[in-house]
C-alpha cells in the first residue's frame, strides 16, 4: 500500500519503520531531517511537505505531539487538505474528541475522510507492533487501512462517530495516569512505614492491587531509579487535561479525575514536561521524605 507518514518522533518513527518492513511503500515527512534520513535509508521516499505527500498518495498517516500540530498538518496552509490525491487522513495522535471533530469537519468539506486512530502502548509497543489502535471513522475507509494499522498493533474499531476513538484513548490514558500516581502513593506509604518496595510490588502484582504501573513501570523504571519508560510527562499531562475536559463537556461528576489532574500538574511543574512520566513518584517521595528503589529505599536526609 502507498502510505504517506508525517511525524517521525519517538512513536512515529518505529511505526513508520514497521510499515516499511511489512512491505508498504512510504513517503515520509518530518521537520527533523535526521529522522527522515533514517527512514529513507530503509527504503522510504522523502516528501517536501504534508501537501507534497498528499499530492502523491491516497492515505496519509500522522503521529504528532500536539493538538495544534495535528490541526496545522491536516488543515493548515501547505497541509494535507490541499493535496490533490489524498482520500483519507489517519491521525495516530491524541488530540481529544473536540479537535478530532473540528479536523473531521474541515477535511469533509474537501471530501477527505478523517480516520481518528490514537494508539496506546508507548514506545515499546510501537517498536514491537503491539500497540492498541483505537479507530473511528467511515467503515469503508477503515477497511481500506485496517491491514496497515494491523502492522503497528491490535486494531479496535470503535465506530463511525467522529472523535469516538479519541474518547476511548482518553479513558484508557486516564486510567494509566491514575495507576501511576496511585501506585506511587501506595508504595511511598509502605516505604515510609519501613516496608521493602520490591517486596511490596511483588505482593501487589500477586494480589488484587495489580495494575499497569505495578506490573510494568515500577519494576522497569521506578525501582531501578532509571525513569526511562519512554513516555514524556508532558504528553501524559496533555492526555489527563483532555480527559478532564471531555468529562466536563459531558457534565460528569469527576472527583477522582480532578484529584489526579491536580497531582499531574504538580508533577509537570516540579519535574518538567520532558521528564519520563515514571518520575511522577518524585514529588510524592519529596513530600513524604523518602526515596523508593535504587540500592536501598530509605528516609530522605
Amino acid at each position: 500500500m502507498d502510505i504517506g507518514f508525517i511525524g517521525l518522533g519517538k512513536m512515529g518513527f518505529p511505526m513508520a519503520r514497521r510499515l516499511i518492513e511489512a512491505g508498504h511503500r512510504l513517503t515520509v515527512f518530518d521537520t527533523q531531517k535526521a529522522a527522515v534520513d533514517r527512514l529513507t535509508a530503509l527504503g522510504a521516499k522523502a516528501g517536501a511537505s504534508p501537501k507534497d505527500i498528499a499530492d502523491e498518495v491516497e492515505t496519509v498517516m500522522a503521529s504528532l505531539p500536539s493538538l495544534q500540530a495535528s490541526l496545522e498538518v491536516a488543515t493548515g496552509q501547505g497541509g494535507v487538505i490541499e493535496g490533490r490525491k489524498v482520500k483519507r487522513f489517519v491521525d495516530l495522535s491524541t488530540v481529544g474528541s473536540q479537535m478530532a471533530m473540528k479536523i473531521h469537519g474541515l477535511l469533509a468539506a474537501r471530501n477527505i475522510a478523517q480516520i481518528d486512530s490514537p494508539v496506546s502502548g508507548g514506545v515499546g509497543g510501537a517498536e514491537k507492533g503491539t500497540l492498541a489502535v483505537m479507530v473511528s471513522g467511515p467503515r469503508a475507509d477503515f477497511e481500506a487501512v485496517k491491514a496497515a494499522l494491523g502492522v503497528i498493533g491490535k486494531v479496535f474499531y470503535i465506530g463511525e462517530k467522529p472523535g469516538s476513538g479519541q474518547t476511548m484513548k482518553l479513558a484508557n490514558n486516564f486510567l494509566s495516569a491514575t495507576a501511576m500516581v496511585a501506585t506511587s502513593e501506595a508504595v511511598v506509604m509502605g516505604v515510609k512505614s519501613g516496608l521493602d518496595p520490591a517486596v511490596m510490588i511483588d505482593v501487589i502484582n500477586a494480589g488484587s492491587g495489580m495494575n499497569t504501573a505495578s506490573r510494568d513501570k515500577f519494576p522497569r523504571s521506578v525501582l531501578p531509579r532509571s525513569f526511562d519508560f519512554g513516555f514524556a510527562t508532558g504528553l501524559m499531562v496533555k492526555d489527563v487535561r483532555l480527559a478532564v475536559e471531555e468529562m466536563r463537556s459531558l457534565g460528569l461528576s469527576m472527583e477522582v479525575a480532578e484529584a489526579v489532574g491536580r497531582l499531574w500538574e504538580t508533577i509537570i511543574r516540579e519535574e518538567g514536561a520532558e521528564s519520563d512520566f515514571t518520575a511522577a513518584i518524585k514529588p510524592i517521595e519529596k513530600a513524604a521524605g523518602v526515596i523508593v528503589g535504587g540500592k536501598e529505599s530509605h528516609a530522605a536526609k
